[in-house]
């Protein structure tokens, strides 16, 4: 398929600047695959549309403070660091994008804080990519406090607004356990306690996969030929009581359903020779666009994404082009709100 045929119309007002107030009373457009039809419901109702032994697979990454605010040695110019992945934890190793990148080169010093971290410029890796080494003796846990202290919630700049101390709780999903994300799983956020309880008293069965978001999630596809398009490798793990209870449901005929596409990536880099899932880990660039055979899934939880966005093109290639793009005419005619804070879309 082509770059072009996921270009859309959005409107800047539709891009939440802010989550719902509760995050399962955002709005959930469903998508029935088999019939074409779509309904508009509130996020609670998902319980409906599964019974007892189904199973949702969720994503328990957690997002860390990954945005810095330094400045350079000597001019003392203001700089951003956007932590992307560690390295090297024992020598403090990062993997960066900076702003401005012109006036940040190989040699530099930077400091953050009153000079709580100073971090030097080693290598340069793209045209806003940098790899940094933090020169810090003390002890691994002080040294990522200190991250944790310094460091800003890495909203995404579509979001259009500066960071507020709330979004530090709510740019996370109540599944988050292990740090590494640079950007939240968005289909997860919507999930309260309440939610997960009554799925719980109904029988609906939830297990966890890894993969650490990371910006490439979100790079602008710059090539009309999508088999050119290369993805950023993410660090996954799929364990193995996910994947007893996941091939459990596949033989068994009942509903899996991915919660967001970061799930669903993790899911199908781990399908085994006989299309089952498999223990896997690692790096995965896997891209995912129409057409494509999805071997786990017969459910997926997604929020609403930008125009000529992989997550756009994984959505339609699991919920089928013409439907899915049919359906964000709909959520753009109702006034959905649109990516990480925005409303959600189930596609079954």
């Amino acid at each position: 398929m082509k770059l072009s045929a996921f270009k859309f119309d959005l409107p800047t007002e539709l891009i939440a600047k802010y989550p719902a107030e509760n995050r399962d009373e955002s709005r959930l457009l469903v998508v029935d695959r088999a019939t074409g039809k779509f309904e508009h419901k509130v996020f609670k109702d998902i319980i409906n549309y599964f019974d007892e032994d189904d199973v949702f697979v969720v994503n328990d990454t957690m997002v860390f403070p990954a945005r810095l605010y330094g400045k350079k040695e000597k001019t003392g110019a203001k700089i951003e660091v956007f932590l992307l992945r560690e390295l090297n934890e024992e020598s403090h190793l990062w993997d960066v994008l900076v702003d401005p990148a012109r006036k940040i080169r190989v040699g530099n010093k930077l400091y953050f804080g009153d000079g709580e971290l100073v971090a030097e410029v080693i290598d340069n890796t793209t045209s806003r990519g940098r790899t940094i080494r933090f020169l810090y003796e003390g002890k691994d846990e002080e040294f990522y406090r200190i991250i944790d202290e310094l460091g800003e919630t890495p909203l995404p700049k579509d979001i259009g607004r500066a960071t507020e101390p709330e979004d530090r709780e709510r740019f996370q999903t109540i599944f988050a356990e292990k740090k590494g994300a640079v950007a939240v799983p968005s289909a997860g956020l919507h999930f309260t306690p309440q939610v997960t309880k009554r799925l719980e008293i109904k029988g609906i069965k939830r297990t966890p996969i890894t993969l650490h978001v990371g910006l490439g999630t979100f790079r602008e596809v710059d090539v009309e030929d999508l088999t050119k398009h290369k993805m950023d490798s993410e660090n996954f793990e799929v364990p193995q009581p996910t994947v007893d209870m996941v091939n459990n449901a596949i033989r068994e005929k009942k509903k899996v359903c991915a919660v967001g596409t970061t799930t669903m990536r993790a899911l199908e880099a781990s399908v085994s020779a006989s299309n089952l899932l498999k223990e896997n880990s690692g790096w995965t660039d896997k891209f995912i666009f129409p057409p494509y055979d999805f071997k786990i899934c017969s459910g997926l939880i997604t929020n609403f994404h930008k125009p000529m966005s992989t997550l756009l093109m994984m959505t339609a290639a699991f919920g089928g082009y013409d439907l899915i793009m049919e359906a964000y005419q709909e959520a753009i005619k109702e006034k959905y709100k649109f990516l990480s804070y925005g409303d959600a879309m189930l596609v079954i």
